[in-house]
This record gives structure tokens, C-alpha cells and sequence, in this order.
């Protein structure tokens, strides 16, 4: 204390004056608490647009939808629409204070709108705080979100967690860089070497929106041909956002861009970059100072003003996922950009997904391809090894691998690395036939085989069971189980080369590149390095563990990692070669050998066509303990059309197992079923289950809970489904 508060010059404790006055000023320049904000009360409302339209960041459906807050006078400069807010949400009719209700707990949430008048007819609660006068959520991208909610039968407050980062003050500080001028037009480059690929650089930097599905030509060129697309958009004087599977892709894309267009012109969106660059990366989009966008699976809501171009890399990369509600694609959010945007539209990758060719059988993209003898330069030379050369082959019972991947290896090391891709452990088996290894289908739903407790068969989609089976390609009765991936090849490969230095890459120890000297790279499938030079050599082991898998897309998926894999590999001219293990008569392994996924996925698209399977249909999955699911069905009012499969059992995770996006929690007994309808009819299904959740909600269930014993889960468009 100070003699000013009434105590003498020695103070309460004698301490001297000039004591006295240095703690004075320690306290002055103290940082002053900062005090939680309060409800306002009987302050005066902003003359102007007196009520706010919020969305408050509560991810439930029944409360999907705006409230009206009053706006205090002294928020109204800050209180734009667009800015984040904080209010008090929860107080009920029964805490009202000179007309205004008050209590609650805060909630942070978006300001939508400001109004003159609220339809509400009870007492309006107060805006509490306005975080931050940055105005990060604009129209197209808050329309962008309700479409992804609608579509996936999710929130918009959920959606809009994915779109928009978490704030950064120090970020939202810095001031972002002027605009840049458009740049130059570029050359086609490696572009030529496609049929139309000039044409579609042309109409990009003349302003007009094409969309195509490329299909790449092995090798790495494919980044260079994406920047090369990004800067014919921006010398449009529009904006460009590509989405790559991981970071490594993105680094190879802002490369290229960095070295075609320099620094300055595009922002990358990664998680290895950190919320605060991230966020000031993102920022710099939103104001306009950056127009184009390269990143991950996030950046597919990216911001971007004047959008002329999106662009996909790798459609069928499980990494476009979004493990979180409502867990949408990346393909299915850029198409939803490019219609809502009319931009121009690119689906790109080495393989061709079943999606990517219904675009193009739909009419609605047009394929870039190159031309046979083009495709034929590029690709390796690729050699299969099936179950009769096995068979014959001595080197093969005893040491795992036929003599002619023994040939191929000792010869390749010669010229440099070696690249061995191995199927990842977990892949489950389930039937096929043991004769031909068609897999073992329902005659009921076409679901997959599988064989329960006391070898009984069952559908893993209807549950009806299977007596009386016979394959309908070869006629036989008998059935096997599929291969389950190696767990010993690199120590196997080590022996037998011993003096070749042996590299890993996957799981948490990904490489990037490796040098052109002689090596053997053990990999597992997405996790393959680049080699300088390109690889002599590469073998794909055991490929009936990724043809086994039980799902729909076994087959796509397979083809698509293979051809990821041999696209690394030198051109034939140069003495690449790969060797697939696996039956050279199955329809994925000889589009391998022809180098023709386009036409694999074409065949894969009719029979689905035929069979009723997605893309062609739409299909959800719901899953919960088995009464829960039930009861859930019998309250949904499902379009006339839909059809449901099930409910059959999911696996049993471990307890104490970790706990993967989607699955049941480990130890719990779940059931799934299947609800599908014809093409057309998505959007209704869609918003039929969404509103017998959120009823299920405002009931009291659980919902999507984690971990709650009466949780019921909605996904639409599963990615996996047997």
C-alpha cells in the first residue's frame, strides 16, 4: 500500500518509499487479468440491424439451424457477417431480465446475418463477444457447407469445423501480401503428350471452365502438368485449388509451382506446416492476396476468390476421407465447388476410379487420355507369375519368391534401386473359389461370403445364409480362404542380397526419396518413395492379400496401387520391369499388363450398373448395438425405393485395441445394415435419415455419441461395405 491509501511513509511493513514506488509501477504495467465475458445487461442495441443470425458450434442435428441474438451498441462496428462470436446459449424462457433473457453457457459460433427484426416472438439474449472482426466465413463458402451437410446428412456446425481452421491471433495480425498480377500463360510442357491436353490449357487460360478426367502417364511428370494447369487459370485472372492424398504429393506440386510461377502465387495448405502458418497461409486466401491453393484433404473448402479451376489428384487414396462427421470426400465436395461455382472441373491420377468413369460416361467430363503408342513409351514392361508357375517352380515353394522375380531383382540391381511393395498387414480374408478365386457373392444382394463360427457361410450384408453354393464363373463348389499380406520379406530379401543395403518405408517411417544407387525399398502400398532416375525394377508381392480384401473395390483398389507403384518404375526403353505376383487371367492384372485402367474401371461400372452397386446407386450404412439400429429403421421414413440389407454383425474389436474413425467401440457387439436407393434418389435418403436422427437427438438418444451404449451412427456413402 501507498501512504495515499492512508498508511505512513514507512507502509504497513516499513518498507522504504523508493520500494514503494517500484512496486506501484510493477503493478501499472502488469498485465490486468482478463475478466470472462459477461451477458450483457440493459445495454443499449445497435440502431441499425438490431438482431444477429448465429450459428452456434453445438454439432447436433436437432439444433442444425440459426438463432437470433440482440446486438449490443458498442458490438455493432465489429458484429459483420462472417466473424466469429461468442453467446450464451442454453438460458431457457425462465431467466429474462428488463425484457432480455440472460445465463447460459458460452458457446463460440459464426455470425450469419444482421436483420432488422427476428422472427422469434420470445426475449432475445445478447451477443456476448465478437472474437475477432475477421470475416472468415463468406457466402459461397457458408453455402458450400450447408451443401456438404445436406448431402452427408450432417450439420453445418460440423462442417464448417473442417472448413474453417482454428483461430490464430498472431496470424490474423500480420497483415497478408498485395495480390500479385496474373502471370504469363504457360506453355503446354509435357502436356503435348496427350490427346487433348493443349486444348485444355487453352481453355483454361482463355477464361472458360472445361472438365476432364486424366488419366496420367507413368513417371513423374504429373506435378509439373498440374502447376502447368494452375497457371493457365491464373493467367485468366482467376483462382486455382488442387487437393493431393498427403504431404509428400503436396510438396512435389508446390514445387513445381514455386518453379514455374515463383514465390508468391500460391499458398500450401498442409498440417506439417502448424496452426499458425497454417492459418495465416489460409487468411492470405480469404483476402484475396493469394488465388491459388495447393493441400491436403482440408483444403478442399479452401476459400479461394474467383474460383476457375479445381483439381483432384489420386480420387481413390483413402486419404480423401474425412474420418470426421460427417465425414465427406474430397472428390464429392470439388464436384459440388464446381457446380456451385461453374469452374472448370480436373480429376486426375495414374489409375482411373469407377467414379471417375461415370463422370465420363455420364457426359458430364471429357476424358484426357494420350495414345496408345504414347502409353506404351512411358510404361515398364510388366510380367505376372501365377499360381501354376508357382507351381513349377521349385525356388519358389522353398524361398517365397519364383526364379523369375529372383532374375529380375539380380539384373535390375545392376542399373539401380529396386522397389518391392508388400501388402500391408490386416487385410481379412474371406471366400472365394478355390478353383478360379472368384469371390464367393450372395445370390440374394451380391454382398460378400463369410465364413462364421462353425464354418456356416452368411452374407456380410443381408446375414442370409449359404448352403448351397457354386461359383458362377467355373461352376465349382469349393472354397478357400484368401491370403492374408507377408510379414517377412525385407529380412527374406536381406539374406538373399546380402551385400545390397535394404530400405523400409510405411507406417511411421515414410521416405520420401531414395538415391539412384542400388538398393532394395520394401514398401507398403501409398508409402513408395521416389527414386532418382526412377526404379529399375519393381515387384508386386502377394497380390492376392489386396485382391482378397473384403470389399466392393478390391479389385480398383488393387489395380490403383499397383499402377501407383509401377508408375515409378523406368520406361520399358530404359529396361524397367515389373512383376506382379498374382493370376495373369484376372481382369485387374491384365488391365495391369496392358497399362489400361480407364478400361477396367469402364467394365468394373457396368456390372455395378447391373447389380445395383455405387456409384450407379447411392447407399448409406447405419450402425449401433443391434436393438438400436432396429428401432432406428422402423422410425426412418426411407424413400419408397430404398432397400435395406441387414442388420448383420460387425467384427469385435479387442478391448483396449485402439480405436479407429467409424468403427464400434473396442469390445462392443455392433450390427450394420445397408440402406440403398436408385441414382436420383440420394438426396432423399440423405435427408430422410437426417431427420430421424435428429428427432432420435432431441429425444434424448445419443446419436452419433461416442462410445454411448444406444449410439447409432449414419454414413453416407461408405467408403467400405464388404
Amino acid at each position: 500500500m501507498s501512504s495515499e491509501n492512508g498508511v505512513g511513509e514507512g507502509g504497513a511493513e516499513g518498507a522504504p518509499p523508493e520500494q514503494l514506488a517500484l512496486i506501484r509501477e510493477s503493478v501499472r504495467q502488469a498485465r490486468e487479468p482478463r475478466a470472462k465475458p459477461r451477458t450483457w445487461r440493459g445495454a443499449a442495441l445497435a440502431e441499425r440491424l438490431p438482431v444477429a443470425r448465429v450459428l452456434v458450434d453445438k454439432g447436433v442435428l436437432h439444433l442444425d439451424r440459426y438463432f437470433d441474438y440482440a446486438v449490443p451498441a458498442d458490438l455493432d462496428a465489429d458484429a459483420q457477417p462472417g466473424v466469429r462470436v461468442r453467446v450464451r446459449f442454453g438460458a431457457g424462457r425462465g431467466r429474462v431480465r428488463e425484457g432480455r433473457r440472460e445465463g447460459g453457457g458460452l458457446i463460440d459460433g459464426f455470425l450469419i446475418e444482421r436483420l432488422p427484426e427476428s422472427d422469434y416472438s420470445g426475449p432475445l439474449a445478447a451477443l456476448t463477444q465478437v472474437v475477432s472482426p475477421e470475416r472468415v466465413l463468406g457466402p459461397e463458402l457458408l453455402g458450400l457447407a450447408r451443401a456438404v451437410a445436406d448431402r452427408y446428412a450432417g450439420s453445418l456446425a460440423d462442417v464448417l469445423q473442417l472448413a474453417v481452421p482454428p483461430r490464430n491471433a498472431r496470424a490474423e495480425q500480420r497483415p497478408s501480401p498485395a495480390p500479385l498480377p496474373p502471370p504469363q500463360r504457360p506453355q503446354p510442357g509435357s502436356w503435348s503428350r496427350y490427346e487433348h491436353g493443349g486444348a485444355f490449357l487453352d481453355a483454361l487460360a482463355t477464361g472458360a471452365s472445361p472438365r476432364a478426367v486424366w488419366n496420367a502417364l507413368p513417371g513423374p511428370g504429373w506435378s509439373d502438368e498440374l502447376a502447368r494447369a494452375v497457371a493457365a487459370t491464373l493467367a485468366s485472372g482467376r483462382g486455382a485449388l488442387v487437393v493431393v492424398p498427403d504431404g509428400r504429393s503436396a510438396a512435389r506440386v508446390d514445387a513445381a509451382l514455386t518453379a514455374l510461377l515463383g514465390e508468391g502465387r500460391h499458398a500450401l495448405l498442409t498440417a506439417d506446416a502448424g496452426p499458425e502458418k497454417r492459418y495465416r497461409e489460409w487468411l492470405a486466401v480469404r483476402r484475396g492476396s493469394v488465388r491459388a491453393v495447393v493441400g491436403t484433404r482440408a483444403a478442399m473448402f479452401a476459400p479461394v476468390q474467383d474460383l476457375g479451376l479445381v483439381a483432384l489428384w489420386d480420387d481413390g487414396d483413402d486419404s480423401h476421407s474425412e474420418p470426421h462427421a460427417p465425414q465427406p470426400h474430397a472428390r464429392d465436395v470439388l464436384l459440388l465447388r464446381a457446380a456451385q461455382d461453374g469452374c472448370g472441373f480436373l480429376l486426375g491420377g495414374w489409375s482411373c476410379t469407377v467414379e471417375a468413369a461415370q463422370l465420363v460416361e455420364s457426359g458430364w467430363a471429357r476424358p484426357l487420355v494420350a495414345g496408345r503408342e504414347q502409353v506404351r513409351r512411358a510404361a515398364p514392361l510388366v510380367r505376372t507369375v501365377g499360381d501354376l508357375d508357382l507351381a513349377r517352380d521349385e525356388a519358389a515353394r522353398a524361398a517365397r519368391l519364383p526364379t523369375l522375380a529372383w532374375q529380375v531383382v539380380r539384373d535390375a540391381l545392376r542399373q539401380g534401386p529396386v522397389l518391392v511393395q508388400v501388402p500391408r498387414r490386416g487385410y481379412v480374408p474371406r471366400t472365394a473359389c478355390a478353383r478360379c478365386r472368384a469371390a464367393a457373392r450372395c445370390r440374394h444382394c451380391s454382398g460378400p461370403l463369410e465364413a462364421r463360427d462353425g464354418g456356416a457361410l452368411a452374407c456380410g450384408w443381408c446375414g442370409r445364409a449359404e448352403t448351397d453354393w457354386s461359383c458362377p464363373e467355373c461352376g465349382s463348389v469349393r472354397l478357400r480362404a484368401q491370403v492374408v499380406g507377408a510379414r517377412r520379406t525385407a529380412e527374406e530379401l536381406g539374406r538373399a542380397f546380402p551385400a545390397v543395403p535394404v530400405r523400409t518405408s510405411g507406417r511411421e517411417h515414410v521416405l520420401d526419396t531414395v538415391p539412384a544407387a542400388p538398393a532394395l525399398v520394401v514398401s507398403t502400398p501409398g508409402a513408395e518413395p521416389v527414386a532418382e532416375g526412377g526404379y529399375a525394377a519393381a515387384l508386386l508381392l502377394d497380390g492376392w492379400a489386396m485382391l482378397a480384401r473384403p470389399d466392393l473395390r478390391a479389385g480398383e483398389d488393387a489395380l490403383r496401387r499397383w499402377i501407383a507403384a509401377a508408375a515409378l518404375v523406368r520406361p520399358q526403353e530404359a529396361g524397367g520391369t515389373v512383376v506382379a505376383l498374382a493370376e495373369p487371367t484376372l481382369r485387374p492384372v491384365q488391365a495391369l499388363v496392358r497399362w489400361d485402367p480407364v478400361g477396367h474401371a469402364v467394365r468394373e461400372l457396368a456390372e455395378r450398373a447391373e447389380l445395383g452397386f455405387p456409384p450407379v446407386s447411392r447407399m448409406a450404412a447405419v450402425s449401433g448395438p443391434r436393438d438400436a439400429v432396429i428401432t432406428f429403421l422402423d422410425a426412418v421414413e426411407l424413400p419408397a425405393e430404398a432397400e435395406v440389407l441387414g442388420p448383420v454383425p460387425l467384427p469385435v474389436a479387442p478391448a483396449g485395441s485402439p480405436r479407429r474413425a467409424g468403427a464400434p467401440p473396442p469390445g462392443e457387439h455392433w450390427d450394420r445394415a445397408l440402406v440403398r436407393v436408385p441414382p436420383g434418389r440420394g438426396a432423399a435418403l440423405a435427408a430422410a435419415l437426417k431427420a430421424a436422427q435428429a428427432a432420435r437427438m432431441a429425444r434424448g438418444g445419443s446419436g452419433g455419441a461416442a462410445g454411448g451404449a444406444e449410439a447409432v451412427r449414419v454414413r453416407i456413402d461408405p467408403p467400405d461395405i464388404g
